[in-house]
């Protein structure tokens, strides 16, 4: 329990791991789970509760637009990061009348120690400082739901529409 409870508590956790190895390796895979959604959501459950309590604040999550659709190159992470996003959503609806706002941040790639060494393109990486305007930001509007670089938006919109049958077949 903190001492004192800030206005907004920001959960950012990530742990890519290795997809290969997490397909053999059921600890490593757990880890990489447990990382990404059931910490952060533990925790934010804590606080919700507290800031529920309370009558006031914001609670923001930093998920992952791999949580929108499962990719074979990133599926553990993904699936990770999409309960994570239904997690918040849900955390949402149950607050939004209770004084609390939930903000759920989707930022892409962002130029951080975990995607290190990671060809990344430089057009949709994003950078901490500017990951942390958004927010910042989302903040103060008030948002639900935000994507750091807003072509994210559109780019995943065009990947969920794509068929399962056709969806499989890519190397995304």
């Amino acid at each position: 329990m903190l001492p004192e409870l800030p206005e907004v508590a920001v959960s950012i956790v990530g742990l890519m791991g290795s997809q290969e190895r997490s397909e053999h390796d059921h600890l490593l895979a757990s880890c990489v789970m447990r990382s990404n959604y059931e910490g952060p959501a533990n925790i934010l459950a804590l606080l919700a509760n507290q800031f529920e309590e309370r009558g006031h604040g914001t609670l923001v999550g930093l998920s992952s637009v791999a949580g929108e659709r499962g990719r074979a190159t990133n599926y553990i992470y993904g699936s990770a990061k999409a309960g994570f996003t239904a997690f918040l959503s849900g955390l949402r609806n149950r607050l939004a009348k209770r004084g609390v706002h939930v903000v759920t941040v989707l930022p892409g790639y962002v130029a951080t120690k975990m995607t290190e060494g990671m060809n990344l393109p430089a057009g949709l990486t994003a950078q901490p400082n500017e990951v942390a305007e958004a927010i910042v930001l989302a903040v103060k509007r008030k948002k639900d739901v935000i994507y750091v670089r807003r072509f994210w938006y559109l780019i995943m919109l065009i990947i969920k529409l794509i068929p399962e049958r056709l969806f499989k077949g890519l190397r995304l």
